[in-house]
């Protein structure tokens, strides 16, 4: 999606930044990036990244790291733009502000827009491009509900939830990775003890995990067959094949933009465009009708703008 316009301002000698809440999405983008501009110099910063006072005609950053830059880029796009702490941190709002030159250009992006956004679009307030399909041309896979009874006292029993145990079983007898979604890492921890009986190489991680960063190159590599997350993997991940589940779907912690997030990892690759989304609940949410609703309403706006083939 960004590609051509990034190429476009780097021939112009054009100095481009592209934002992002999130360390783990940083790591994501620099490696794809330097893959499709190999002669360019690309400089990724997060927190005790290398490489700090090179200059880089594309530089990749968390938007913390913006706060070291003044007035210096000519194109800035930021992604994830409603993703947290960005969405209601003020500083890190300025950073990005302060770290473009006076006469440049400001994109944001984002897959769940949050409704004062919406507003202003439809108002025709804000200039806005909508691209309701991914480029392999195929729909968005749609999450199907699955009710699980309440796998929370279950849990507490050592046991999973049936419907939950023989999805997970499915996947590791087809050979299907999968990212599980817990809403919280106790509950995550007790699920990942039961799971291990099943296969011991599925593993978990979360926001304080020292191995993240490592943890998430495993999958990537498919050395672990299933891998447990909070809500820290919703946005940003991209791994080929893959289903996706979230167990507890009803918890508050599930917002409809974080669930919309959670769906839009599966399908991504041009070769493996499809993908089961599952969400396990005790009873629906407005979150999830809302979400699975913004799913179905882009699936038909891109057939019927032909940018899907149906």
């Amino acid at each position: 999606m960004l590609f051509a316009g990034i190429a476009q301002a780097l021939s112009a000698g054009k100095r481009v930044c592209v934002a992002t809440p999130r360390t783990d999405v940083v790591l994501e983008l620099a490696p794809r990036f330097q893959k499709v501009f190999p002669g360019i110099k690309i400089t990724a910063l997060y927190g005790g990244s290398e490489g700090r006072h090179e200059y880089a005609q594309l530089t990749i950053t968390t938007t913390h790291q913006l706060l070291r830059f003044y007035k210096t880029f000519d194109v800035m796009i930021v992604d994830e733009v409603d993703a947290f702490p960005y969405s209601i941190d003020e500083t890190l709002q300025y950073a990005v502000q302060q770290s473009r030159k006076l006469e440049s250009s400001m994109i944001y992006l984002t897959a769940t827009p949050k409704k004062q956004w919406q507003k202003e679009c439809r108002l025709e307030k804000r200039d806005y491009v909508t691209i309701p399909a991914r480029y392999h041309r195929h729909p968005l896979p749609v999450p199907q509900f699955l009710w699980s009874g309440n796998w929370e006292k279950k849990l507490t029993k050592g046991r999973l939830s049936t419907p939950i145990k023989k999805w997970v079983e499915s996947r590791l007898a087809s050979g299907k990775q999968a990212l599980i979604f817990a809403p919280k890492i106790s509950a995550m921890d007790k699920i990942l003890t039961i799971l291990q009986q099943l296969h011991p190489l599925i593993e978990s991680v979360h926001a304080e995990d020292p191995e993240r960063k490592e943890k998430v190159m495993k999958f990537r590599n498919k050395e672990f067959p299933i891998l447990l997350t909070t809500t820290i993997l919703e946005r940003g991940v991209t791994v080929p094949n893959i289903d996706v589940a979230v167990i507890g779907s009803e918890d508050r912690i599930f917002t409809e933009s974080a669930l919309v997030q959670i769906a839009g990892r599966a399908g991504r690759s041009a070769e493996y465009p499809t993908g089961d989304v599952t969400f396990f609940h005790y009873g629906k949410t407005e979150a999830m009708l809302s979400a699975r609703s913004q799913i179905v309403m882009m699936n038909q706006e891109g057939i019927k703008k032909g940018l899907i083939d149906a």
